[in-house]
């Protein structure tokens, strides 16, 4: 036999026994809270036509999806992410519904790529988009949720940090930056690249203060968190207003009575394009990448033809998982049950214990129904 049937291609794994009954409980308790918000279940396809993902769209660089070919010759490809296929789905559904929509998600998606520093390519995701309300309070409320949702599982040691895409696209427009540099500083500010984001606002030559205060952005130890001093930079409307939003949403979170959890800071931006406003992550200990990544995308769903502004997270819940594990947080999971044994070749027997392990079932009592092992059986294990 091939040895090699034997084993997953890299980047994906097997889960089963404990460890998979563990993970089932996460998602249940995370889902219980998502629904407590009033949040509806919705199942999107695992295949999507190429141009939900395209480069317009804003989404996975083309280079990192599962491209591949029906009959027809149409490019299809493994989603890499929800939010475009949500965006799709309620642009479809509910072109004429003017009342917010409310939706929650679980399943996985499949990013193609080398780069991934012991990741997985396939990841399981569970997350809510609140479609139609542009209001702070939709911010408040998506970002409460996704607290309360950490919190369900047990996870008490996090921080959700809040980022503001506007006030770097104010920034930007104020210190004359076009559109190809912006995208490109954004990049390098997202992945944390301070020495590409400072050879690339070398190389444009941007002035002073400009390119100390975009520089600031992306230098991770000196982020610029406090509100006031963001707002103490810039001189331009949408920057202003971005850091007045914030503020709101400050208070709004108080209201909700997790401040405690919640941190700002102006120099963490998205790799998605298509976020366009309010942006956030959770961290947790036990975990280099953060668990949680959401925002607002005001624009997206323009592109599928319905004119809304949309909000919404996703738990990754793979890092959930050995963020828990490694804070030794104890996740209960539902009892194994019973297991009832019949004399191998005694019919009157089976029957017996077969007629109790069917009241057993009927009661919800997991019950395995297995023949006993004889010494024989146990010697030669």
């Amino acid at each position: 036999m091939n040895n090699r049937l034997l084993h997953t291609p890299e980047g994906v794994r097997d889960i089963y026994g404990k460890e998979y009954a563990r993970k089932l409980a996460v998602e249940q308790k995370l889902q219980n809270a998502i629904h407590c918000f009033g949040y509806e279940d919705i199942q999107t396809p695992s295949i999507e036509f190429f141009d939900v993902f395209s480069k317009e769209i804003g989404t996975t660089p083309s280079k990192e999806l599962y491209k591949f070919f029906d009959k027809e010759g149409n490019t299809l490809v493994l989603r890499p992410d929800f939010t475009p296929s949500i965006a799709r789905c309620a642009a479809k559904y509910f072109m004429e519904e003017k009342v917010p929509l409310r939706f929650s998600y679980n399943g996985n998606t499949f990013t193609n790529t080398s780069n991934l520093q012991g990741k997985l390519k396939e990841v399981t995701q569970m997350g809510a988009e609140l479609i139609g309300d542009p209001s702070v309070e939709a911010d408040a409320e998506v970002i409460s949720m996704v607290i309360e949702a950490l919190k369900s599982t047990g996870l008490t040691r996090f921080q959700v940090t809040i980022g503001e895409v506007d006030y770097f696209r104010g920034l930007c427009e104020e210190a004359g930056l076009d559109e190809d540099t912006e995208k490109e500083l954004r990049s390098c500010i997202s992945g944390k690249n301070f020495f590409a984001a400072q050879e690339l606002l070398e190389q444009k030559q941007i002035p002073e203060p400009y390119h100390s205060i975009l520089l600031k952005l992306a230098d991770m130890f000196e982020n610029i968190e406090s509100l006031e001093d963001a707002k103490s930079l810039v001189k331009n409307e949408r920057s202003l207003q971005a850091i007045a939003r914030l503020e709101k949403l400050r208070k709004r979170l108080e209201q909700y009575g997790v401040a405690e959890y919640i941190t700002f800071d102006l120099g963490m931006l998205s790799k998605y394009q298509y976020y366009t406003g309010v942006v956030f992550k959770a961290y947790t200990y036990g975990i280099g990448d953060a668990v949680v990544k959401g925002g607002r995308y005001d624009n997206l769903l323009r592109k599928f033809g319905k004119d809304t502004a949309a909000i919404g997270f996703v738990i990754v819940i793979d890092d959930l998982l050995e963020a828990l594990s490694r804070q030794k947080v104890v996740i209960d999971v539902p009892a194994s049950g019973k297991i009832m044994y019949y004399r191998a070749g005694d019919e009157t027997d089976y029957l017996v214990k077969l007629a109790a392990a069917a009241k057993l079932r009927k009661e919800g009592i997991p019950t395995v129904l297995s023949p006993e092992i004889t010494e024989n059986e146990e010697a030669d294990q």
